[in-house]
């Protein structure tokens, strides 16, 4: 007599995230060394992720003169250079952020304004 299987329903997942779920941002700054380019780009995405994640991000700085075989899994090729990881999509942006409305339109902190025609 064929066995009976037993199917269990698997729960689907949401793709929304709820509004209780918080969001971590997955932030890394890829520098060479102790530069004023690098110091710069470093203190200003403190003050911009204080500003506007408050404590909802983690930053991981890769110094590319220790380790530059680190710079083959994001595709780098300039420095400084700010790599969000997460949230998705992941987002480079080049410099030592210091134009704060850039880096949060690169981010995708704050949406673009259409320019008018």
């Amino acid at each position: 007599m064929p066995t009976k299987t037993e199917r269990t329903k698997t729960p689907r997942r949401s793709s929304r995230k709820t509004a209780v779920e918080p969001e971590t941002w997955n932030l890394r700054l890829y520098v060479a060394g102790q530069t004023s380019r690098s110091i710069a780009a470093l203190e200003n995405l403190e003050r911009i992720c204080q500003e506007h994640l408050a404590g909802k991000y983690s930053i991981e700085v890769i110094d590319l003169l220790k380790d530059p075989k680190l710079a083959r899994g994001d595709q780098i090729l300039a420095v400084p250079t700010l790599v969000r990881k997460l949230p998705e999509p992941v987002r480079k942006i080049i410099g030592d952020l210091s134009n704060q409305e850039r880096v949060l339109v690169g981010l995708d902190l704050r949406p673009k304004q259409l320019e008018p025609s």
